[in-house]
């Protein structure tokens, strides 16, 4: 029987064979562990990360109200940045829960995608 790991590996590598991120639409992909969240925005073209935000900059709340406050910050970085468009890449993960709560965060905070 195949474990959890391998499952979501799988699920990571198909979706990353369909999404692709570029300068003008970057990759937002999203990490989560069990005690921390992390976003960043990764232009595949030149393989480099544009803006990445974690809640370790955050540091007070819930788990929750620290992933969607990531998401509004990766949103203000990237108008600094003037980027407006981005493709969603939720790594594997269901969207539900924190990993919803960051997509939230930065489509209110200006992201579109």
């Amino acid at each position: 029987m195949i474990n959890k790991l391998m499952q979501r590996e799988r699920r990571i590598r198909r979706t990353r064979s369909r999404i692709f991120g570029t300068a003008k639409r970057p990759r937002l992909s999203v990490f989560r562990s069990g005690k921390h969240i992390y976003a960043q925005l990764i232009d595949d073209d030149r393989g480099i990360t544009l803006v990445s935000s974690s809640d370790l900059e955050v540091k007070s709340g819930t788990k929750s109200e620290r992933a969607s406050a990531v998401g509004k910050e990766l949103a203000e970085k990237s108008q600094k940045a003037k980027i407006k468009k981005v493709v969603f890449d939720r790594r594997g993960y269901a969207f539900h829960g924190r990993i919803k709560l960051v997509a939230e965060g930065a489509r209110g905070g200006g992201l579109e995608f």
